[in-house]
């Protein structure tokens, strides 16, 4: 009885039952090593920018996408970071995650995001189920999160940075600006000008410790000229252009001391505000100063020209990531790194105006 004779060998696509390409495919289209193509991913940093291109169109004319977990498994990375962030809805919280995805996407490496909705247990939740994901570094905005956060960092080993704030002592290696010193000076200038009474429209301090940081600089600045801000004209609330006008109604139908200036935590808020003073025929910035914060593109084409800090963003976010990176290859240090606010002084402040009491 004859032997039935052997079944030719599967060609490598017939043994994927799939039908999808693999790494070797890729490397074949592109003309280069299995390895190349590899280090593309991997280690961009030592493939030079046309081979990287050559590789990427390849894996885009294959559809071919590599395998995260077998990456993982082969070099005990996982190639992915995180970072939690307060808000979707922030302009300035958007662009910090802009600038990070920008710098991480260059070296190969995922950015996972998190929103903690201004809730300090939902952003020790979303860390938590990071770190269980393998991220490789992490990044945070403030540093008023639960201790168990920054423990289970330690504990993973994971390096990680604190955004959008910025103070020498910090326990913390922060990447941002110094709140209290921002609006110390914000302050400091207004005061200069000849104001001596102030509103002040703020998003909610509890568990946020930049808004903390912020308030502080303000009550500080007034105590050195031995003034205050009045009760009735603080309010603190959603940092929108709705509460801000809502805010400028109230304090000024309601006060029996109407400011000359207001102070705004945010330029959503204080833009807000500019909008319901010329509702109501107030004069900005003769009879009322206003600021912001943060120099959003609107604060510039807004009539008057919003006053405001300006911070950038994104240039935080990309600090921030290329100091996580050096950190993971050992050559990063422990401490922060300060990204200064700068007062952009503008048409919406002036002069204080002598004003008769109510």
């Amino acid at each position: 009885m004859s032997r039935p004779s052997a079944s030719p060998a599967p060609s490598p696509r017939a043994r994927r039952s799939t039908g999808r390409a693999v790494l070797s495919d890729v490397a074949r289209l592109a003309g280069v090593s299995t390895a190349t193509v590899s280090r593309v991913y991997n280690e961009p940093g030592k493939v030079s920018a046309e081979i990287q291109a050559r590789v990427r169109q390849a894996a885009l004319e294959l559809n071919w996408i590599p395998n995260a977990a077998g990456r993982a498994l082969a070099s005990t990375r996982t190639h992915i970071a995180g970072t939690v962030i307060p808000t979707l809805d922030d302009q300035v919280f958007a662009s910090q995650v802009a600038g990070m995805q920008a710098v991480f996407g260059a070296q190969g490496i995922t950015l996972f995001l998190g929103c903690s909705n201004y809730d300090p247990a939902q952003a020790l939740t979303q860390v938590q189920a990071m770190l269980a994901r393998g991220v490789e570094a992490l990044a945070v905005v403030g540093e008023a999160h639960p201790p168990e956060l920054f423990e289970a960092l330690r504990q993973y080993r994971v390096p990680y940075v604190v955004l959008y704030a910025y103070r020498q002592d910090s326990p913390h290696p922060c990447i941002g600006f110094d709140n209290h010193a921002a609006f110390l000076g914000l302050t400091n200038y207004l005061v200069e000008l000849g104001h001596r009474s102030f509103g002040v429209v703020m998003q909610p301090a509890l568990g946020n410790d930049r808004v903390q940081a912020r308030v502080r600089g303000i009550r500080e600045a007034l105590e050195r000229q031995g003034l205050a801000v009045r009760p009735e004209n603080v309010r603190e609330g959603h940092a929108t252009i709705a509460f801000g006008r809502e805010s400028m109604r109230s304090i000024w139908q309601e006060s029996p001391a109407r400011p000359t200036a207001i102070m705004c935590g945010n330029d959503a808020l204080a833009i807000g505000a500019l909008l319901e003073a010329q509702a109501l025929g107030i004069d900005v910035p003769r009879e009322l100063s206003i600021t912001g914060f943060d120099d959003v593109a609107m604060a510039r084409e807004i009539h008057p020209a919003l006053t405001t800090m300006r911070v950038d963003t994104e240039q935080i976010g990309r600090i921030a990531a290329q100091h996580l990176l050096d950190v993971l290859k050992g050559n990063g240090d422990a401490g922060g790194h300060e990204v200064p606010a700068t007062l952009q002084v503008r048409g919406s402040t002036a002069k204080a105006a002598m004003r008769k009491k109510r």
